[in-house]
């Protein structure tokens, strides 16, 4: 099995801070030649991966101020549908606009859909829905006017996080720092429940950073250590006494929720999109529904063993687990297609 795995360009893959796309894609690249599978990966020229790598971008849009994303976008998805014919299956993780080329080639294309930016990119996934195989990474983000082939949860390696027994006094935001993921919020909670918080992530919104944000990091009650990457996440997240998640929107996934219980520390979170079937209350974290029972629930975290904390998270979301299930969608899709 020839497979193609099309990754987003705005970031590496994978990417060296901010880029849950390319992380995926790179996971399941990855996992998926450890199997012995032949696999083209299509990212930016400084990816890194045990695939073969095409690429026609030297770097990330994201990290390039004279990129034109929209060019370098039609380049990088025209590179390999032009070289379509050259695999049996081609795994789509670019959104909607790949969809555009599914019938005008041969070569069957299954689509994981990493979250809908918009209800206006709806009508593009409806027109192909005859054409392409659609994963959802949760059923609350599933979208009742779409088929989809399955549901397949992101898997997270456990050996790039470090189980810590003992959590200092401090909680942790990791995440975009942006209104509808909540950064004021957990600054809120924290507050009430008399923690330090320690902010990191991409400042998605600068306007909301530097009006509502900034004005709370004191770097003593309230710290920002900015945008970090795999080994400061790890230290991080590892000994915080909990991650804090207070969302405002029906966030389909959230890696930040799995990377922090493998390192056994304890997800309190709003009860909103995924976060039902991510956390397991009382054992991975606690479901809350506002800024004042999120504060009862540090209180709380205490109770929750890092020992099966971790447990939970490996036996639900493994890459082993996820790699399984997305060669049995890609055997699925190519008996469909005979």
């Amino acid at each position: 099995m020839r497979v193609a795995i099309l990754a987003p360009i705005a970031w590496r893959t994978p990417p060296e801070k901010y880029g849950p796309w390319e992380q995926i894609a790179s996971t399941i690249t990855e996992g998926l030649v450890a199997k012995g599978i032949d696999v083209t990966l299509f990212a930016t020229e400084n990816a890194v991966t045990k695939a073969r790598l095409q690429s026609v971008c030297k770097a990330p849009y994201a990290t390039d101020r004279y990129a034109d994303p929209k060019v370098m976008e039609c380049l990088h998805i025209s590179n390999l549908m032009e070289k379509a014919n050259d695999f049996d299956i081609i795994h789509n993780h670019f959104d909607f606009l790949p969809l555009t080329y599914s019938r005008l080639i041969k070569t069957p294309m299954i689509t994981t859909i990493h979250g809908f930016s918009s209800s206006k990119i709806i009508p593009v996934y409806k027109k192909y829905n005859k054409y392409n195989s659609y994963i959802s990474i949760s059923n609350s983000d599933r979208n009742s006017t779409l088929d989809y082939l399955d549901t397949i949860y992101h898997g997270v390696d456990p050996d790039q996080f470090t189980l810590k027994e003992r959590k200092k006094d401090y909680l942790v935001y990791f995440g975009r720092v942006h209104p509808e993921k909540g950064t004021h919020a957990a600054i809120e909670i924290a507050q009430k429940a008399g923690y330090p918080l320690k902010i990191a992530g991409l400042i998605q919104d600068e306007i909301y950073f530097e009006r509502i944000i900034k004005p709370f990091i004191d770097n003593k009650n309230v710290e920002y250590l900015g945008n970090l990457g795999p080994i400061a996440r790890d230290s991080l997240l590892g000994g915080a006494k909990a991650l804090l998640h207070p969302i405002f929107f029906e966030e389909p996934f959230g890696l930040s929720v799995l990377e922090a219980m493998m390192c056994g520390t304890p997800v309190i979170a709003f009860k909103r999109g995924s976060m039902p079937e991510l956390i397991s209350e009382g054992h991975s974290g606690f479901l809350v529904n506002d800024t004042n029972e999120g504060a009862l629930a540090v209180n709380k975290a205490h109770n929750i063993d890092p020992y099966q904390c971790r447990k939970y998270a490996i036996d639900h979301f493994s890459v082993e687990s996820m790699i399984k299930n997305y060669i049995r969608a890609y055997k699925k899709v190519l008996e469909l297609s005979y």
